[in-house]
């Protein structure tokens, strides 16, 4: 339930520099220009795992961990290490997993010109994590002006190795992760220093059967519609601040409050909060968590508000892990889902982020829709629990920019509303 990772994101300017400078990396496009524009690849979901995937390893499929500090997969024997002496091999021992075992070997700033810098990967589905070399991979994507793939783009990242099993419980046919977090080593930070693109990325989760689109390096966000919609440009001038929990790289924002059907939701005070010194509590974006889940403080109530605004409609008997269903074809069918009351999320400067019906519920069988959120249950004090972990199903079609340089991020609210979904970027290859 925790974001992974227990330091600080910040590191000294000479480790970031250090990032620019090595490895020698292929910073050309396949046709020998030079990558300055932002990169696109595609986000699939996997039906069985209800996790997202995208192609940037040689075409093979790598789980996006909004918490994960590494991009990590297994390695072919006689793969290139990072001396333990390297300030690299420091940031990648940062974000040491809670509950993994040191191994005692490959320890960064060891002396030793023949130690090679272990890492320690973490498998965000199974809770799992192992240990293998630090080491130089091969990704691979397009370059983008925003509305369409240019042309190929391939370069050089540090990645842990990771051993084969560390794969359970990820998607058929996964390579590994790749960690989106605030940390220098995140996939976002390593393509903003490779290939000298904006520290931002924008994230469009799709529903099921449709290809949404991850966009790295910053520009313009452009969805077909009827005429086409450039999102990105609105996000970042109203961008919300993001909070730094000091004890992990995921991404927090503050909640001020929650209310159904416009009526606020009581809940105790400070219920929201970030506890910055012990990494508590907080609203965190998370892209491996399917459905919101809440403190049981803030869920129950929740739920009760709810539960009185649908009062009118036929109930189903709750389906675990859900606890409220009602009857399908009680809902009037709208463009932003069945029509029931708004969840609105109250942020900073008087804005909401409202989930409408496409958001708070969830289709389960033919005659049965059930409330979308869940609860932690009564243990709110494990370490580094938030308050609240928003899930996939309400960041589902819509548009989320992070900017870790100015440490903001934008959200769309749903673009059912506006006519489009995230499967409607155009991956057509355009001309540069």
């Amino acid at each position: 339930m925790s974001p992974h990772g227990s330091s600080s994101p910040g590191l000294p300017l000479f480790v970031l520099s250090l990032l620019l400078l090595s490895p020698p990396g292929t910073l050309a496009g396949g046709d020998g220009r030079p990558p300055s524009k932002p990169i696109v690849t595609p986000i699939s979901k996997d039906g069985s795992t209800s996790l997202y995937t995208i192609p940037v390893k040689g075409g093979a499929p790598l789980v996006l961990d909004l918490a994960g500090p590494l991009v990590w997969s297994p390695c072919q024997p006689g793969h290139r290490t990072v001396p333990c002496k390297s300030s690299v091999c420091t940031a990648a021992n940062r974000n040491h997993p809670a509950n993994c075992a040191y191994t005692g070997t490959g320890q960064p700033g060891s002396p030793d010109p023949t130690c090679a810098c272990t890492a320690y990967p973490y498998n965000p589905a199974s809770g799992q994590c192992g240990s293998g070399d630090l080491t130089i991979a091969p990704l691979s994507s397009n370059a983008t002006d925003g509305k369409n793939p240019l042309f190929p783009v391939s370069f050089s990242a540090y990645a842990a190795c990771a051993p084969d099993g560390l794969l359970a419980s990820l998607p058929s046919g996964a390579a590994g992760v790749a960690g989106l977090s605030r940390q220098p080593l995140s996939l976002p930070s390593q393509v903003a220093s490779r290939l000298k693109v904006a520290k931002q990325f924008a994230l469009c989760l799709p529903g099921g059967g449709q290809t949404g689109a991850a966009i790295f390096g910053g520009g313009p966000f452009e969805l077909q519609a009827a005429p086409p919609m450039e999102l990105a440009e609105d996000l970042r001038k109203n961008a919300l601040p993001l909070l730094v929990n000091p004890k992990n790289g995921a991404y927090y924002f503050r909640v001020h409050g929650i209310a159904v059907n416009q009526a606020q939701v009581p809940v105790p005070g400070g219920a929201f909060d970030l506890d910055r010194r012990q990494g508590t509590g907080g609203v965190v974006f998370s892209t491996v968590t399917r459905f919101t889940t809440l403190r049981s403080d803030i869920f129950s109530p929740l739920i009760n508000a709810f539960d009185a605004a649908t009062s009118g409609i036929p109930r189903r008997k709750p389906m675990p892990p859900y606890d409220l269903c009602y009857e399908a074809s009680a809902f009037s069918s709208t463009r932003v889902g069945p029509g029931v009351a708004n969840i609105d999320l109250m942020l900073d400067g008087g804005r909401t982020w409202t989930l409408p019906g496409a958001s708070s519920l969830v289709q389960v069988d033919e005659r049965t829709l059930c409330f979308a959120f869940q609860s932690m249950g009564s243990e709110s004090t494990v370490a580094n629990s938030p308050a609240v972990i928003i899930g996939t199903h309400q960041m589902e079609n819509n548009l989320v920019l992070f900017d870790l340089e100015k440490g903001t991020v934008g959200i769309s609210g749903l673009l059912l509303g506006r006519r489009t979904t995230c499967g409607n970027f155009n991956f057509a290859m355009g001309s540069s």
